[in-house]
């Protein structure tokens, strides 16, 4: 699947949402490998192999409440001072105003997570892994089955 192809299916995603109490253990270990393996993601941003696109970000916005709402972020890209952009690649449900390609802005402290394709395989996505005993098992089966290291 091409970068465009995957940005469409993002943008078209209409899978549910799967809430994760804050402070979740497994998902805390999880956001902890995906921001230590972020130069992983950023080498390949950069220079991208033949076999390489679809680079996402997750990204944590607030909400008014502790918890926040976790995203992924399609058509990346490093701006100035420290800052990247990025378009909503679903809808948000607790973001008031905002749609699925919105155009936003956020910091490295807010990204939770990083994924790209490698091969028709999902690279990264360590947020993904906890999620999967949440689902359906089908679903989970057929994304489990997606993931580069599963």
């Amino acid at each position: 699947m091409d970068a465009a192809a995957q940005n469409r299916a993002q943008s078209q995603d209409r899978s549910p949402i799967i809430d994760v109490a804050n402070g979740d253990p497994e998902m805390a270990t999880a956001i902890g490998k995906a921001r230590a393996t972020l130069p992983a993601f950023w080498a390949s941003y950069e220079s991208p192999k033949s076999s390489e696109s679809g680079h996402s970000l997750k990204v944590r916005f607030p909400t008014g409440g502790s918890k926040g709402e976790h995203i992924w972020m399609a058509e990346v890209k490093k701006l100035t001072g420290g800052r990247y952009s990025g378009r909503f690649a679903n809808q948000p449900r607790d973001l008031p105003g905002k749609r699925a390609g919105d155009l936003v802005q956020f910091t490295e402290a807010d990204i939770t997570d990083w994924m790209f394709m490698r091969g028709g395989k999902i690279v990264g996505g360590e947020t993904i892994r906890p999620m999967l005993k949440r689902m359906p098992r089908a679903d989970a089966d057929a994304l489990r089955a997606q993931l580069e290291v599963p």
